[in-house]
């Protein structure tokens, strides 16, 4: 009986990348797989059955698979790719080695199954943890980046300071709210803070008491809240609810809201050309006299 199967597999390995090429071709069609040209389908095929007989004869190992996976998760090529081929490879492994003997019993079978079932299975798992690593990684960067983006204080102007806030609020998003408002009050000397929910889908009981607490947590500071964007369905909503919202003003648009602003702070919107009109009456009277 044939036991040197690594053997066999090594010193037939043109045969078997030609089989392997041959099998993994067919799943040109599948979808992550379509719009990738041949070329690039091909030699990545090529390099990809080099990286598995690099493990085999143990040249790169593990290495060379972790460098692979990294290039393609980058790529945005899918795990199922890498799936894909390696039971790809398992099958014309096996269908070969089985070709090869005279006779073929049930324990030469289960030595042959056990034999390539030891070198892909780790190729597998490998695969499989980079990728879980890499997209771990991803999902924990994006959620980082959504969070900064969920709550932005942006400066508008000299001790105004404007909250846009988009799409549902709940109890984490709101705490991050409250943290992201206080800091940024006290990094901007704010004076006037305005909280814009026109894009909040909902106001119901806790979102509003989020934002009085937000609200009351801006005065003890020393500043003042204004909740701007409030639609009239919002509003009958609130009214429905009962819930008290006068302690800090509220207007219905950001406009109207930002020129309260600039009132609390001893300013105001000027229009030049009758400010210029007013000036040039004034000069003229003055030369009259």
């Amino acid at each position: 009986m044939e036991t040197n199967l690594e053997q066999i597999v090594l010193e037939n390995s043109d045969e078997i990348v030609r089989m392997w090429l041959e099998e993994i071709q067919n799943t040109k069609t599948k979808e992550y797989t379509s719009a990738i040209s041949e070329e690039l389908f091909e030699n990545t095929n090529r390099e990809f059955v080099n990286v598995i007989f690099s493990s085999l004869e143990k040249r790169g190992g593990m290495n060379d698979i972790e460098e692979f996976a990294e290039r393609l998760i980058h790529l945005g090529w899918p795990l199922s790719y890498l799936t894909d081929g390696m039971q790809s490879f398992r099958r014309v492994t096996i269908n070969y080695i089985l070709s090869q003997s005279t006779k073929v019993d049930t324990d030469y079978f289960s030595e042959v199954l056990a034999k390539v079932d030891e070198w892909v299975d780790p190729i597998i798992n490998q695969l499989v943890d980079e990728y879980s690593g890499s997209w771990e990684n991803i999902v924990s960067l994006q959620k980082v980046a959504l969070q900064e983006l969920s709550a932005p204080l942006i400066p508008v102007m000299e001790n105004i300071t404007i909250m846009p806030l988009i799409g549902t609020i709940d109890t984490e998003r709101a705490k991050l709210i409250m943290e992201n408002l206080l800091d940024g009050v006290i990094k901007h000397h704010s004076e006037v803070v305005l909280i814009d929910i026109t894009g909040v889908p909902v106001v119901d009981t806790m979102v509003a008491h989020h934002i009085i607490q937000a609200a009351e947590a801006v005065r003890l500071i020393g500043s003042t809240c204004i909740l701007v964007g409030i639609r009239p369905e919002i509003a009958q909503t609130i009214v429905n609810l009962g819930i008290d919202l006068s302690k800090f003003p509220t207007k219905s648009s950001l406009r109207k809201g930002f020129e309260s602003a600039l009132e609390l702070t001893e300013r105001q919107i000027v229009n030049l050309t009758e400010k210029q009109d007013e000036v040039e009456s004034i000069i003229d009277s003055l030369g009259k006299e």
